[in-house]
């Protein structure tokens, strides 16, 4: 596949099309005033990566975050994360995502919670960041380079755009010593648009580029834990139903298979995830 054929199937995977009415909606059957939004009201729809808030919380202090640090957030979506750092830690958040969707709808969020000021939406590449050298303090990345085929590609730009001494954060998912891994799963509907890399190579890659490890954490019990809690909460399991803000609204309804294909991915030893933070030198 061609990269734009590549970057066009990644961005139609998790574009719906009319996700921003149904965001409204379904925070109007929560009995939320889409007029007057915390940031909190969107968790469940905004946090879309393993264990939600919780995991960006973690690993916002890894990541050392400070009151007035330029963050940019590759792969952001929706920009919850970016929404979090803003509000609790003060950072001015960039989100870059290859979605129109996500930034159009991303943008209309965070208007609505009042910190456009300091959360702004980019449409673009990770392969061709649209950003001076230097322009940030961190760098941060939550489930975004299994969708992403360049690793060096990326995380070279990810150099260039941190500046000298600048951290990358990373909340990712990693390849497992057993391969291939069962699809359709959250961020592919087959092995067309998935590109996940163990964490020995990734690791190896970064050093080469130049980044020095500060942290890694396997998260891989974890996420086991959370997805079998995950598992049974799924629309169709044991009389659960969808939430009116599920990630479902982005996914579809395949989203119960996909969910149980990634617990079996990660008991069978095919996926893993890790938080990591690494320093530009």
């Amino acid at each position: 596949m061609s990269e734009p054929a590549y970057a066009e199937a990644v961005s139609a995977h998790y574009t719906a099309g009319d996700l921003g009415e149904k965001i409204l909606a379904g925070l109007r059957d929560l009995g939320k005033d889409p007029d007057t939004l915390q940031v909190d009201d969107l968790t469940q729809i905004d946090q879309f990566h393993w264990n939600g808030a919780e995991a960006t919380r973690a690993l916002m202090g890894r990541a050392a975050l400070e009151s007035g640090m330029r963050v940019l957030d590759v792969g952001g979506g929706l920009g919850g994360s970016a929404r979090l750092i803003a509000h609790e830690a003060g950072c001015s958040v960039t989100v870059l995502d290859l979605s129109e969707e996500f930034c159009r709808v991303g943008a209309m969020l965070t208007a609505r919670v009042g910190l456009a000021d300091r959360v702004t939406f980019q449409h673009g590449s990770a392969l061709d960041m649209p950003f001076p050298d230097s322009a940030f303090d961190r760098v941060w990345m939550q489930h975004a380079s299994m969708n992403i085929a360049a690793k060096e590609r990326l995380f070279r730009e990810v150099s260039r755009v941190l500046r000298p001494g600048g951290w990358l954060a990373m909340h990712e998912m990693m390849a497992g010593p057993v391969q291939p891994i069962h699809f359709p799963v959250p961020w592919a509907p087959d092995a067309s648009i998935s590109s996940l890399s163990s964490s020995a190579d990734i690791q190896t890659l970064l050093t080469e580029i130049g980044f020095r490890e500060v942290a890694w954490v396997d998260e891989r019990e974890a996420a086991l834990a959370s997805m079998a809690e995950a598992a049974a909460a799924a629309p169709g399991q044991s009389g659960a139903v969808a939430p009116p803000l599920g990630v479902q609204l982005v996914i579809g309804p395949r989203i119960v298979e996909m969910l149980r294909n990634t617990g079996r991915n990660f008991r069978e030893d095919r996926l893993t995830m890790v938080q990591a933070v690494f320093a530009r030198g």
